[in-house]
């Protein structure tokens, strides 16, 4: 009687769908902020930058998250592209890429600037590592050739890799002197807030997407 009994139950489990994973749902993502000094944190303490202030925010709304920190001054896509694999390690759930705006201060070829983020891009993808776009513009001062080519790297790759894609990581920040340090290029830590509340819509987004399973 007790035999039948276990079989029973046994049978019906089998029967039954499979309760989802307790520890899923608690699970903190890892993500890696991959970027320059806006990112980084220029003359900010390290609980003022970028990644950090984006990391609270986003427990404050329910995620669990920890965002690390890849932000390097002076950073070119380049220069990104030379350190990916280092910079973004195993395990890690998707990537928030924030880099050309050095490329663009310097005023280097949109087609170099291009190559090295749809490489980076590219390379997170062959590793299973979504990848958030974060936008930057050419300033007004380069031209309508040089600015038209710059500004259209950022929509072209999020469509061609199907990428959420914040359009510009400095929206109400860029220009405004009281969101910037006195260099009149990084953001105070005002600044850095108003980003963070900026982008926090396509990181949640993006975080919708990581939640969804494999296919």
């Amino acid at each position: 009687m007790l035999r039948f009994a276990a079989l029973l139950l046994a049978a019906l489990a089998l029967l039954m769908p499979p309760l989802p994973s307790e520890a899923e749902p608690g699970r903190t993502l890892k993500l890696v902020a991959l970027g320059d000094s806006l990112t980084a944190g220029y003359r900010l303490p390290g609980d003022s930058a970028f990644p950090a202030v984006l990391e609270r925010e986003l427990a404050k709304r329910g995620h669990g998250v920890s965002i690390a920190n890849a932000g390097v001054s002076g950073d070119t896509a380049t220069g990104g592209l030379d350190r990916v694999d280092w910079s973004v390690p195993d395990g890690t759930d998707g990537v928030i890429l924030e880099l050309g705006a050095n490329d663009m201060l310097r005023g280097t070829d949109p087609a170099v600037t291009r190559k090295a983020l749809d490489a980076i891009v590219a390379r997170l993808k062959a590793r299973g590592i979504p990848v958030l776009l974060a936008g930057m513009r050419a300033s007004a001062n380069l031209g309508p050739d040089y600015i038209a080519r710059f500004d259209a790297i950022y929509p072209d790759l999020a469509h061609q890799y199907g990428l959420v894609l914040y359009p510009f990581f400095l929206e109400g920040v860029a220009g405004e002197r009281g969101l910037n340090l006195d260099d009149g290029l990084h953001p105070n830590p005002k600044g850095v807030d108003r980003i963070v509340a900026g982008i926090l819509p396509a990181v949640e987004s993006f975080l919708g997407r990581l939640a969804e399973p494999a296919h």
